[in-house]
């Protein structure tokens, strides 16, 4: 099975099922002399984890990540990050039923086509449980951009035809975080709450949208074509477990927009440079930054595993069969997405950065040669 790598210097290479022993990461291309604990990774897991709320799944996990490589005294070495999460409360029996009998919209079919097998417990690799290893880098990928002054912050913009008012980043740094929704604005998050819970009684789901913003992103980042940054950051997107939309800038309203509309005009800024007088294209040009903030959102559609009674066929039996999606799963995504989007934004970024030499590949404190460091082990018989 490919495809379970991303990036091209920092990169990311997962492993794991849902109801498998556990999930894992390597993460090449960390610089050395970063800073860096388990806590720093586990701060973000803690927003991704399931049981956060009664509008997410009630698997109890604690997400706690190790540490197995990589880091020498609280300081990354340059060489592969390894980390590790065990999966700790899978409870495969509840999908015994639908071993080849497909749930509809899931994985389960496709897998089984491709491979002639699956491992079939919680969804096994299919399951969004493995964003848990994306978001375990993107950890990462977000102190090494703080080294340069680069933030970034998403919130949940629309839960169905409930959509927020348009937030700033610093609404969304600000009040994202404070509510179980996640969404920058109180008053809608209150409506986006009753919805989902509407739905729930029901025993169905509802999609919704994640919007995002990236700041302190230096000009000159992406190449043309295949480079792109929005090609790059679409890739990262669209692999997102439910994600049916990426947009950046104006997004689909764009089709509706002239082109003297959009075009924007150019001014210089206090330091006599170009920058663009608005900011309808995202932030990029010509697949290239121009150092103006990066903003988009990425639209999810409904969680698929629902107890609403819905057909499939058993191809093991020949019968057409009813089935209702027992077990725990979530009525919504967006509000667990959050940390997800965070996270392939930050590591696509980190990414460009590397790839640019914004940032040097080798070591944080861009001083080529110098073995005498500060981050550097002393020899621990020293005082004997």
């Amino acid at each position: 099975m490919n495809g379970n790598r991303f990036g091209r210097l920092f990169q990311l290479t997962t492993y794991g099922e849902s109801h498998g022993p556990g999930m894992g990461v390597v993460v090449s291309g960390v610089p050395a002399g970063l800073e860096l604990t388990e806590e720093d990774i586990q701060r973000d897991l803690d927003r991704r984890k399931p049981g956060q709320s009664q509008i997410t799944t009630s698997r109890d996990e604690p997400d706690s990540v190790s540490i197995r490589s990589g880091v020498q005294d609280g300081y990354t070495t340059g060489t592969p990050v390894g980390l590790t999460i065990e999966n700790k409360d899978a409870r495969s029996r509840k999908y015994e039923p639908f071993v080849t009998a497909p749930r509809p919209s899931h994985g389960d079919f496709t897998y089984s086509a491709k491979f002639g097998t699956r491992n079939w417990g919680g969804g096994g690799r299919s399951s969004a449980r493995e964003t848990v290893n994306w978001v375990a880098a993107g950890a990462i990928a977000k102190k090494i951009l703080a080294t340069e002054g680069i933030e970034l912050k998403a919130h949940v913009s629309r839960i169905g035809d409930v959509e927020a008012p348009p937030v700033s980043f610093e609404e969304m740094q600000a009040h994202a975080e404070e509510n179980e929704v996640r969404c920058a604005d109180p008053e809608t998050a209150a409506e986006m709450r009753d919805l989902i819970e509407d739905y729930q009684r029901r025993g169905d789901s509802i999609g919704g949208t994640v919007s995002f913003e990236v700041r302190g992103v230096p000009r000159g980042l992406g190449a043309p074509r295949f480079e792109a940054v929005e090609a790059r950051l679409g890739q990262a997107m669209m692999a997102v477990p439910a994600t049916t939309a990426f947009e950046f800038g104006l997004g689909t309203e764009a089709a509706g927009v002239s082109g003297s509309e959009r075009n924007d005009d150019w001014t210089f800024d206090e330091d006599g440079d170009p920058v663009p007088v608005e900011n309808d294209h995202g932030g990029m040009q010509g697949g290239i930054t121009t150092g103006m903030p990066i903003y988009g959102e990425v639209t999810l559609h409904a969680p698929t595993s629902i107890p609403k009674e819905q057909q499939t066929v058993d191809w093991e039996t020949g019968e057409e069969r009813t089935i209702q999606v027992t077990g725990r799963h979530d009525p919504v995504l967006p509000p667990r997405a959050v940390p997800v989007v965070e996270a392939m934004l930050a590591n696509t970024i980190t990414d460009f950065m590397l790839l640019a030499g914004r940032i040097n590949p080798d070591r944080l404190d861009s001083r080529p040669g110098e073995y005498d460091t500060d981050y550097h082990p002393s020899n621990p018989r020293r005082d004997e």
